[in-house]
């Protein structure tokens, strides 16, 4: 490949990598989010994941399809989907601490 080529195909790359560097860092940090959760279960902090699907299957009958652990102001929250008999996908919002089901609304 002569310089000229080179610095072309080079010129459209910088861009590229700029654009998708902060994506590919943050998506690392995922990484280690079952050690985090895991040491908040040994602390206490939040309950096992069958406690919690439990109570979403209890409130919004399916199958569980996404469940996520996130911090909020007033602590841990889960955040599952479940996808209905129906066809629906549900989103309930759920207390990691006591297995409340604090919100449910369709995603």
């Amino acid at each position: 490949m002569d310089m000229t080529k080179l610095i072309r195909t080079h010129r459209y790359l910088l861009p590229l990598l700029l654009v998708l560097a902060p994506a590919v860092a943050q998506a690392g940090d995922d990484d280690h989010d079952h050690v985090e959760a895991r040491e908040l279960l040994r602390r206490g902090e939040i309950l096992p994941l069958p406690r919690i699907l439990d109570a979403a299957r209890e409130r919004v009958p399916g199958d569980v399809i996404e469940v996520e652990l996130e911090r909020e102001d007033d602590g841990w929250e889960y955040e599952v989907k479940v996808l209905t008999e129906a066809g629906r996908v549900r989103k309930l919002y759920i207390d990691a601490g006591t297995a409340k089901v604090l919100k449910v609304k369709d995603d």
